[in-house]
């Protein structure tokens, strides 16, 4: 399960967001992934960066950045960015 609330907070001021958003979070709700490799099959836009995984929505417009427990099958959402807004954390970290 994702809180959604980080997803639609987003979508609210990019309204572009909110339908690929949201068809993410169905598609990682509805399965369960042991792995990132299994998780890359199903996702293939996705990339592990640290301790993150980094999730290409939208056709590459948007970034969600999350935390993956496959242990307790458990995803925290800890960032949604536009494009731009990524190329600036990212330059941070």
């Amino acid at each position: 399960m994702i809180s959604n609330k980080t997803l639609v907070e987003f979508a609210k001021t990019h309204r572009a967001a909110g339908k690929p958003l949201q068809a993410w979070r169905k598609i990682v709700e509805s399965n369960e992934f042991a792995n990132f490799a299994q998780f890359k099959a199903i996702m293939n836009a996705t990339d592990r960066v640290g301790d993150f995984y980094v999730f290409d929505i939208g056709g590459n417009k948007f970034r969600v950045i999350a935390a993956i427990h496959f242990n307790r099958q458990m995803l925290f959402v800890r960032h949604v960015f536009t494009h731009a807004e990524y190329d600036q954390w990212s330059a941070r970290q």
